[in-house]
Order: structure tokens, then C-alpha cells, then sequence
């Protein structure tokens, strides 16, 4: 118990970030691409996979990469399954690193409807989470899109993240309910009032016992989540860089004081696989350091 208190502090009080390295199967590809692995480098699944878990361990294992700037970590599925110098995953990064390791569960998105993807259904999520529970994992994400301000689309959005968070709490983890709106959305900030009403909505249903955090787009309006980061059902709110450069979403973070950040392009932006390791660990310093500052801004 003492040990999920540390965490529990580091997580609502720490000064840094949370770093998303939970790159599933329909992004591992492009984020392999921008590390300078092309398609050809790898022939299955499998290797397409080993491919992104040298990447993450190679971050994971920088200097940098400790929580006195990074607090949490997300991770994919297959990437808690692995080893890092002998360690599960989720084992090294808390107990070498200082890091909260979390679980992306989602399985992906539905096609639109009303502007909007739900998730995929969750079948074997139960099993998930008792793996995730054993291994050591703090917390989960889950992910929908809101592409336009669609008030039917958002409230099925938001009303399935709770369902589902609902179940994460129910099994002793601590969700995190991202429902990122599209940073290209011609409607974005009408969609992030819809969003942050539904949310404030389905937050005063939870039970005094639940505890959730929530990943949001950086909103237009500068300190728009602040009564969401404020609620008392909400451990913290942390952004999503959602396609935003790594200077973009530093600067519109950094007008927002109640949220910090939980980036994964704008993380691992400008790193290369060919990279001497000395070039590699600076640069993903440079960017740690940037997304730090961003986010106790």
C-alpha cells in the first residue's frame, strides 16, 4: 500500500510529464518511419514490433529519462510483456527509472459516427487488467476521437470512457479517459466546450471512491480544463501533442497551469535509429527538457 501511495502522490503532485510510448499496431508503422526504419526493415508483425521495442527501450534507458522531469510512462500491451536489462518492463521503469508505468487498453477505434469513433469492444479487458494489476501497472488509457462539435457523437464518446473506466477502477487501477478532439477539426473549440460539459457531467456520477484522470487535446481557450483539473473524482489532466510539433505544443501547453503533458510525437520528434548514442541522448534530453518546462509552466 505504501508504495501505491508514492505512486498515487507522484502522479496528482509530481512536477513533470508523462510519457507516451504506446505506439499500437496501426501506429507503430509511421512512428518507425519518422525513426528512420522503413517498411523494408522489417518482414512480419513480430519484427515490426522488435523494431519499436528497441526504440522504446533505447529511450527508456537515456539519462533523462527519470522521474525527476518524466513522472509516469504509457505503455503498449506487448511492450509490458518485455524486458529491460533482465526486468519486466513496468518493474524497471518504476523501480530504476522512478517512473509510474500505465497501460494503453484500448484495441482501437470504430469507424465515424456523429463525428465521433468509440472504441472498439473490449472482450477479454478483465484479463487485461489483472495481468496489468500483478505486473505492477499503476493506470490504463483508453482513447476515442472527437472530429467535430457533434453533441451526440461526444456524449456516446464520453459515456463509453466511463463505462470503461469504470471497470479499471472496479479492478484497482487508475484510468486515464482520453477523448482526444481532432487538432484539424474545423469546429475544434465548440467540440472542446461540448466535451468539457459531458465530462463535468459523467464526473459528478462517480462514486467517492473513484478516482479518474483524463487526456485531453490542448484546448483554444487557454485554461478551458482548469474546473475539470479542479473536480475531486480527477487525479490530474495531462495534454496530448495530437500531431502538434514539439515548440506548438510546448507553447500551447504552457498556457495551461492545471494540465501537464502526456506527448509521444512531440517526445520522440527529431530522434533517429542510425543516431550515435551520445546524439540520441541529447536530443531526446532537449526534448524531455522542453516538454518538462511546458508542463510545470
Amino acid at each position: 500500500m505504501a508504495d501505491l501511495d508514492k505512486k498515487t502522490a507522484q502522479i496528482a503532485n509530481g512536477a513533470g510529464f508523462i510519457a507516451a510510448l504506446d505506439q499500437s499496431g496501426g501506429s507503430t508503422p509511421k512512428a518507425l518511419g519518422l525513426y528512420g526504419v522503413d517498411a523494408s526493415a522489417y518482414g512480419s508483425e513480430e519484427e515490426m514490433f522488435a523494431e519499436i521495442q528497441k526504440m522504446r527501450a533505447r529511450i527508456i534507458l537515456a539519462p533523462d529519462f527519470d522521474s525527476s522531469k518524466v513522472i509516469g510512462a504509457i505503455l503498449f500491451e506487448r511492450t509490458m510483456n518485455e524486458h529491460i536489462k533482465g526486468k519486466p518492463v513496468a518493474d524497471y521503469l518504476w523501480e530504476d527509472c522512478g517512473v509510474v508505468p500505465f497501460l494503453k487498453i484500448d484495441k482501437g477505434l470504430e469507424d465515424i459516427v456523429d463525428d465521433c469513433q468509440v472504441m472498439k469492444a473490449m472482450p477479454e479487458l478483465d484479463a487485461l487488467l489483472g495481468s496489468a494489476l500483478a505486473s505492477g501497472i499503476f493506470g490504463t488509457k483508453e482513447r476515442s476521437v472527437i472530429h467535430e462539435a457533434n453533441a451526440a457523437g461526444i456524449e456516446a464518446v464520453v459515456a463509453q470512457q466511463f463505462a470503461v473506466a469504470e471497470t479499471v477502477c472496479a479492478a484497482g487501477l487508475v484510468p486515464i479517459i482520453e477523448p482526444e478532439v481532432n487538432i484539424h477539426s474545423s469546429t475544434k473549440s465548440e467540440a472542446e466546450t461540448l466535451l468539457k460539459a459531458a465530462i463535468l457531467r459523467h464526473l459528478d456520477t462517480l462514486a467517492d471512491d473513484r478516482t479518474v484522470m483524463l487526456k485531453l487535446t490542448i484546448p483554444e481557450t487557454a485554461g478551458l480544463y482548469d474546473d475539470l483539473a479542479d473536480h475531486a473524482r480527477v487525479l490530474r489532466v495531462v495534454a496530448l501533442s495530437g500531431g502538434y510539433s514539439n515548440d506548438e505544443a510546448c507553447a500551447r501547453l504552457a498556457e495551461n497551469s492545471k494540465m501537464i503533458a502526456s506527448f509521444s510525437r512531440a517526445l520522440t520528434e527529431g530522434l533517429q535509429r542510425d543516431m550515435e548514442d551520445a546524439d540520441f541522448d541529447a536530443s531526446l534530453g532537449a526534448n524531455i527538457g522542453k516538454i518538462h518546462a511546458s508542463s510545470i509552466a
